[in-house]
């Protein structure tokens, strides 16, 4: 498959569709079952994904099709922190949203600072 994306600002569903290689009711799918998943919206009501969008969705396919993760084993991966039940990058950060990652932020602090705690108990 190839996966050399146009230089556009947006894609409508249908070429996203062609790019990741999955039919669009299952894209509707996806954004529903991943946090990070975000279109716009025309005034029209059409989907209207961003590069970064198109970049998330060719991970997860590759994670579901090519290297055999269910759905919450992708969800995991993608965004481990995530507020959905079960949600969930290798690395995490540039896919989540900016909520999530100040959530995931506060999280590391709170355990530094758990951390020092019981090192000065020592």
């Amino acid at each position: 498959m190839d996966t050399t994306i146009p230089d556009k600002l947006y894609f409508k569903i249908g070429e996203v569709a062609k790019l990741v290689g999955v039919p669009p009711h299952v894209l509707r799918y996806w954004e529903g079952e991943f946090p990070g998943i975000d279109p716009k919206r025309a005034k029209s009501g059409q989907r209207l994904f961003r590069r970064a969008d198109l970049l998330l969705l060719l991970r997860i396919r590759s994670l579901l099709h090519d290297e055999g993760y269910t759905i919450a084993g992708a969800r995991r991966l993608v965004c481990p922190h995530a507020t959905l039940p079960a949600r969930g990058t290798a690395n995490g950060w540039e896919e989540c949203s900016t909520a999530e990652k100040v959530r995931r932020l506060k999280g590391e602090l709170q355990e530094i600072q758990r951390l020092c705690a019981d090192k000065k108990d020592e």
